[in-house]
């Protein structure tokens, strides 16, 4: 019974991987310049991505941050009061972060032009 089961399973697997050999492309740079193919869709798409990412992303992680900072500083304190001691690891870090992708769009894209 479990020699069905492993047969089965393989005979899948093979299938699958039989099936995407054939379905694939390979691409390939114009005159195999791959380094300038990249380059070439980076500058196409510079501004755009630029746009996406500090408009977009960035916010996004400074609110998820900003959210878990305030509620960990909370529970910290809460823990504080039930213990006597005030642990600040977790908080020192995600404030850190925070400042860190707050900070991030004013040097980010001088380091990745």
């Amino acid at each position: 019974m479990m020699k069905n089961n492993i047969k089965k399973i393989l005979l899948c697997i093979a299938v699958v991987t039989v099936i995407l050999s054939v379905f694939t492309v390979t691409a390939f740079a114009a005159g195999g310049d791959v380094a300038g193919a990249i380059e070439g869709t980076w500058n196409a798409a510079q501004g755009q991505i630029k746009d996406v990412v500090n408009n977009v992303v960035f916010p996004a992680v400074d609110l998820i941050l900003a959210v878990l900072f305030f509620v960990k500083l909370g529970t910290a304190y809460f823990d504080y009061r039930k213990h006597g001691q005030f642990e600040f690891t977790a908080p020192a870090i995600l404030f850190a972060c925070l400042l860190f992708t707050l900070t991030a769009p004013l040097y980010i894209w001088t380091i990745l032009s």
